[in-house]
């Protein structure tokens, strides 16, 4: 019988503490057994970062990660951005933008730029697609993502 592993992080500013096996991963915990499905599963194997999500401010896949890893860290995932009231400015100017299609790799390219712009709020294009490149979309092309995230960025460099 596996051992269960007692895990105590914070998931989107709020204290959570859940039981897991040594074996599944961050992204099976998130929508398994936690709920947050708007983290997706893609490829599962690190790929394609539809399950993009920050642990500690880094960016990772979380298909990647073992649940158990996070204790004591900070999870933030796409149901962490937006208010009740508003969206956050990406998730805004993904819609804008038509930056999306069937919805399955938004949340990851949605949290990988909010890494980029946490890290550098004035990119170029350059960068943006740089930075993006670990993200895969079999949707939409990728001009339409890139264009939303720079108008992200000066979205929020005005209101800063």
């Amino acid at each position: 019988m596996a051992t269960r592993i007692h895990v105590q992080t914070t998931l989107n500013g709020e204290a959570v503490e859940f039981l897991c096996d040594s074996r599944q991963s961050l992204l099976e915990v998130l929508r398994d057994d936690l709920g947050f499905t708007g983290t997706k599963e893609g490829c599962s194997n690190g790929n394609c970062g539809a399950c993009s999500l920050q642990v500690d401010g880094v960016l990772v896949d979380s298909c990647l990660v073992l649940a158990a890893e996070v204790d004591g860290q900070a999870v933030n995932t796409i149901e962490g951005l937006a208010s009740p009231a508003q969206l956050h400015p990406l998730q805004q100017k993904f819609l804008e933008h038509a930056a999306l299609q069937c919805g399955i790799c938004t949340p990851g390219f949605i949290m990988a730029a909010k890494a980029l712009l946490e890290k550098n709020p004035k990119p170029t294009e350059h960068e943006v697609r740089y930075w993006l490149a670990g993200n895969l979309c079999r949707c939409t092309g990728y001009d339409k993502i890139v264009r939303a995230v720079l108008d992200a960025a000066e979205t929020m460099e005005a209101s800063a």
